[in-house]
């Protein structure tokens, strides 16, 4: 970043506003910074649109939070424009539509970044316990400032998707999945994706956070929660520590999630409540707990066995979401089946004849039964596989019982 709009790294700030809307609460939370360093500069804005769902639904970030930073920055004399990478197999410009961003772009003339359409740029990792390089979007690396704007979540994964997290979006096209795939790291108990996303953030780091807190997702986040309208917006040059106190609000702790923990003790930011300067005073009057992801997912549809060995949370989401959608009909399309048996994950050893294998990483089970390509299949690609595949395919999806 250049320029002075930065802050004081042993002491941060965070602001806090709530009761009004997502448009107000957001021009509020900005109120309480000095913008004017951000004059002539290029901002580039990095919310989470990775998924195709609309405001308010606690998936992506609330638009009229971005309008407001969009206007404040506009207004201190910033050149905005607005950026994401979405999960595989997501259309940006149907989720820019769908969130809402597009229009507020449009009626602002701001520049919408589909960061995965120029070719990456290698950034090293210097020091990495899993990741020793990553393939970066090249416009986090070209604008003056990079803001993280994400929806206050829980993750089955991570614990929380936040501030720090979300920088995982400037991460090129499939890069993001290797996160995914990384190998447990010997010596240590801490699940590998935590130490990448610690590893990242390292050399990640948005030069400012706005966390929208408008509706967040409780749960199964980040994609198959639950919404948890909040109407808070979080704001601070740290991003650990914006994400500090909205873990707080969040009825948790830092200090136990694994990769702001980790990234804390490498010395990338603070966590430490005592050392952050929190306003308002009052601030505390915006906690309401989440309910927290469950410890192992389990996948609970009549007649339906998952094996879940190793999967991702977007493959994790696709399939709960499908099945959440589909439950009453997928057994129609094959009458004389009783009991159908789902594979995900890269850890499934063995499957029964017949198995449903979902996603490329049980590529290597595709001959028991039926198999569905993507990282991850979306659920028509599933449906449309069962309605149509499976003449292809002698074998029964599954067992009679």
């Amino acid at each position: 970043m250049e320029g002075d709009f930065s802050c004081d790294h042993q002491n941060p700030e965070v602001h806090v506003c709530g009761g009004n809307g997502p448009y107000e609460n957001t021009l509020a939370v900005l109120s309480r910074f000095d913008l004017a360093p951000l004059k002539g500069k290029q901002v580039l804005l990095k919310p989470n649109i990775g998924r195709v769902a609309a405001s308010g639904a606690g998936i992506t970030t609330e638009a009229l939070v971005v309008a407001g930073a969009a206007d404040a920055f506009t207004e201190a004399g910033a050149t905005v424009a607005i950026g994401e990478s979405p999960i595989t197999g997501v259309a940006i410009k149907e989720a820019f539509d769908v969130s809402g961003i597009e229009r507020i772009a449009q009626e602002r003339s701001i520049r919408l970044i589909d960061l995965d359409a120029r070719p990456f740029v290698k950034v090293a990792v210097h020091g990495g316990r899993v990741i020793d390089s990553l393939k970066v979007c090249p416009e986090v690396l070209e604008y003056d400032i990079v803001v993280s704007m994400p929806v206050m979540k829980m993750h089955m994964h991570t614990g929380v998707t936040l501030a720090v997290k979300n920088m995982k979006g400037c991460l090129w096209r499939r890069s993001k999945v290797k996160f995914h795939m990384l190998p447990q790291v010997k010596g240590s108990e801490e699940k590998s994706i935590n130490v990448a996303i610690s590893d990242m953030s390292g050399v990640l780091r948005p030069d400012f956070s706005i966390i929208d807190g408008t509706t967040g997702m409780e749960g199964m986040g980040p994609g198959s929660g639950s919404p948890k309208p909040l109407g808070v917006v979080v704001a601070g040059f740290d991003p650990f520590a914006a994400d500090a106190v909205s873990c707080r609000i969040m009825g948790t702790r830092a200090e136990n999630v694994p990769h702001l923990r980790i990234g804390a003790e490498r010395g990338y930011g603070i966590i430490d409540i005592e050392k952050i300067a929190v306003y308002p005073q009052d601030w505390r009057k915006y906690i309401s707990p989440f309910i927290p992801p469950p410890e192992k997912l389990e996948f609970e549809f009549p007649n339906i066995t998952v094996l879940d060995e190793n999967s991702c949370s977007a493959c994790q989401s696709t399939l709960l979401l499908f099945l959440k959608q589909q439950k009453e009909k997928i057994f129609d399309y094959f009458p004389d089946i009783e009991e159908l048996t789902i594979a995900i994950g890269k850890g499934n050893k063995e499957v029964p004849a017949g198995t449903l294998c979902i996603g490329n990483c049980t590529a290597a089970h595709k001959e028991k039964g039926i198999f569905v390509q993507g990282c991850p299949p979306v659920g028509s690609e599933i449906m449309n596989v069962l309605k149509f595949g499976i003449t292809d395919h002698p074998s029964p999806l599954c067992a009679k019982k």
